[in-house]
């Protein structure tokens, strides 16, 4: 906003630079003549005039306001008061000198005026004119008597008029440059660009609002000393030493322009700026100080290294065939660009209800520690509270005493889970910490959205293969059963109707009765395959029916119990742990089909004997637990996750010729889908097998 310092201001500028009441004298600092410069033109205006009184009036739209006076009489404010009815007025308005020798004689001296209250006889006022000649004012002197004016009296008034046309127009100058000031102040306090100044001595003489916020509470002033105690990194991580700092740079000459810098502002966020720098330069030589202007583009660098992580996530996604294999990359990506030093992959096992980690990435030299359990359920962590929200969570600062998720962790303060939906469900789970405070920034968590739906498309297509595998194993399954399973009692009753038709009646009647048994047994088994997969069938396609309401869990456990001889005859040890009430929302024939499966497997698959419990629990205010234990043949470890797939049978079961179609535990599944819970088995001591389901407790409401 340079300006040419000889440009003289307009008359607008001037009645602008003079406003304010008429009746009041300016405040100091307001932009009017000073009180003693203006009263000490009064004086000399009076003296040279050989007058008693003087005063001098600035106009302000249409009004006169006083600026200077000598000698008023006592109790003369009145005649300050430069209204629409006095002879300064007129000066003003007119334009032309009002010289008056006896205001009781003449004519345009008005009657009852001022002035003639005051005692004032003479008269003699010029017109003050700003530069350009428009008239900004007047200035005048009185007396007392009646009185002829000399030639060189009026001269000398209309001289200090002229002196007084410099005193406005300086006024209005300072005025002007007065506004100027505060509009460049409002327009650098706007900027989101930080900008300072300081002297040569590194005081520091202006800083708008952005750069306030990158100092701290109890700056001192001393800019250059705040400055060099910074420690400050370049784009390559390595400490810029002092002399190499923008500002001292600049004081020495330089001009620098966008050189990155890398800091910690007064939270402890990591800033990264863009600056600028030069030297202020007097006219005549030498440096005034230095202007620094530095463009916070911390979330620019970020974004674009976020887009570098989504293609980095991209790559490790393209080169893994399974989540183990990609986890450690996506993590990394991530991780490292946002300088977050702890990240974890977490995998959600639907059935179960249970998230697993696939993976975890510490930044090398970490010194933090986190607690990874093994296993967690849905609901539980940060990780569980995020699969349950199907959102962002983003905890600014985990160690507050108030938040839920800071056990087992330290060294960490902002937390974040990125639930990875798919067909509304999660089937993963990211979470990510870091070592400072750092708030929400909508950008970047659009962009970890959108790193996780890369993610979920890649689970999708891992589970879609994962699953035309299954479909191709559940064919050969099923040709097996129907080669085993089914061939064999079909066989079986071919042959006995072959044996039937070739009795005679005689021997018939003696061993008829033995082969129709057979027969009508081995018809059953067929008749039992069957309504298995018509069940399975109706149970995944939505056609089967179910009547959901309240269901007291331990009576189903009870009557399963009572109904199976083998658990009251000595040959277990069984023990059942039940509350007295544990009501679910089920369909009671339904669960009695699961509980009977479960409680029958662990009899079938504990042919020596064996113990067996049977526990209910209720899980917090939402959830029941059914565990079923027994000290059988257990599954093996690698087999325990196709243990609900259709036709499945173990290998233990088929070594020991256990019967069976490996339809239960699917349909099993399948039921208690429907009922919105989860059964998978859990790690159990020694040998064995436990089975647990979770079911939602009921509601009446």
């Amino acid at each position: 906003m340079d300006r040419d310092k000889d440009a003289a201001p307009s008359s607008a500028a001037l009645r602008a630079a003079v406003a304010g009441d008429p009746v009041q004298r300016p405040e100091p600092g307001s932009g009017a003549i000073s009180e003693t410069a203006a009263d000490r033109l009064a004086a000399v205006t009076a003296r040279a005039a050989g007058a008693p009184t003087a005063m001098i009036h600035t106009l302000t739209g249409t009004q006169l306001r006083l600026d200077g006076r000598f000698a008023l009489p006592a109790g003369g404010d009145a005649i300050a008061v430069a209204s629409s009815a006095t002879l300064a007025h007129r000066v003003a308005r007119d334009g032309f000198p009002v010289v008056v020798e006896d205001t009781q004689a003449d004519p345009r001296a008005p009657c009852g005026a001022a002035l003639q209250a005051a005692g004032v006889r003479a008269y003699a006022g010029f017109p003050i004119r700003a530069p350009d000649g428009e008239v900004v004012g007047a200035c005048c002197v009185l007396d007392y008597r009646p009185r002829r004016w000399e030639a060189q009296e009026l001269t000398a008034v209309d001289e200090c008029a002229q002196a007084c046309t410099g005193f406005v127009a300086e006024r209005a100058a300072r005025a002007l440059a007065e506004r100027q000031r505060l509009f460049l102040d409002a327009l650098l306090d706007n900027m989101t660009t930080a900008v300072a100044a300081c002297d040569a001595d590194g005081t520091l003489v202006f800083a708008n609002a952005a750069m306030r916020r990158l100092m701290p509470e109890d700056f001192d002033g001393n800019y250059l000393g705040w400055v060099r105690r910074q420690v400050v990194f370049g784009p390559d991580g390595r400490v810029i030493p002092g002399s190499g700092l923008p500002l001292i740079r600049a004081l020495h000459g330089e001009r620098l322009r966008d050189v990155e810098l890398v800091y910690d502002d007064p939270r402890g966020n990591t800033v990264v700026l863009a600056t600028d720098a030069q030297p202020i330069l007097a006219t005549e030589g030498g440096t005034l100080g230095a202007l620094v202007a530095a463009t916070d583009v911390t979330e620019r660098q970020r974004t674009h290294r976020l887009r570098t992580a989504e293609l980095a996530v991209s790559q490790a996604l393209t080169q893994a065939d399974s989540v183990e294999a990609a986890g450690p990359g996506v993590l990394a990506a991530i991780a490292t660009t946002l300088g977050w030093p702890h990240a974890e992959f977490w995998q959600v096992d639907q059935d179960a209800g249970t998230l697993r980690p696939a993976a975890i990435h510490d930044a090398p030299g970490w010194a933090g520690r986190i607690a990874v359990p093994s296993e967690l359920v849905c609901g539980h962590g940060l990780a569980g509270a995020a699969c349950m929200t199907s959102d962002v969570i983003w905890i600014p600062d985990i160690a507050d005493a108030g938040s839920p998720f800071r056990s087992g962790i330290e060294g960490v303060h902002t937390a974040v889970a990125v639930p990875i939906p798919s067909g509304g469900r999660t089937l993963a789970v990211l979470t990510f910490f870091a070592d400072v405070t750092e708030d929400r920034p909508d950008y970047v968590v659009a962009i970890l959205r959108g790193i996780a739906a890369h993610v979920g498309q890649f689970l999708e297509r891992r589970r879609a293969e994962d699953l035309a595998l299954a479909l191709a194993r559940s064919k050969d399954e099923y040709l097996g059963l129907i080669g085993h399973e089914m061939r064999t009692p079909l066989t079986s009753i071919a042959a006995y109707t072959d044996l039937l038709r070739e009795l005679d009646p005689g021997e018939f009647a003696v061993t008829g009765r033995r082969l129709l048994d057979a027969v009508e047994r081995n018809s059953s088994q067929l008749r039992h395959i069957v309504d298995e997969l018509l069940d399975l069938a109706a149970l995944d396609t939505g056609h089967a029916a179910l009547s959901l309401g309240p269901c007291n869990l331990g009576d189903v456990v009870a009557e399963v119990v009572a109904g199976h001889p083998e658990l009251t005859g000595g040959a277990f040890t069984v023990a059942v742990e039940c509350p007295r009430a544990c009501v679910v929302r089920a369909d009671p024939e339904r669960l009695r089909q699961v509980v009977g499966v479960l409680v029958g497997n662990a009899i079938a698959y504990s042919p020596d004997g064996g113990e067996i419990s049977i526990s209910v629990l209720r899980t917090g205010r939402r959830m029941a637990e059914l565990t079923v234990t027994d000290t059988g043949i257990g599954i093996p470890e690698s087999e325990r996750d196709q243990l609900f797939g259709r036709f499945y049978r173990s290998s233990r079961a088929r070594d020991r010729r256990i019967p069976g179609s490996g339809l239960a535990l699917a349909t099993c599944r399948a039921i208690i889908d429907r009922h919105h819970g989860s059964i998978a088995v859990v790690p159990t001591e020694g040998t064995g097998t436990a089975i647990r389901v979770r079911l939602p407790l009921y509601r009446s409401s």
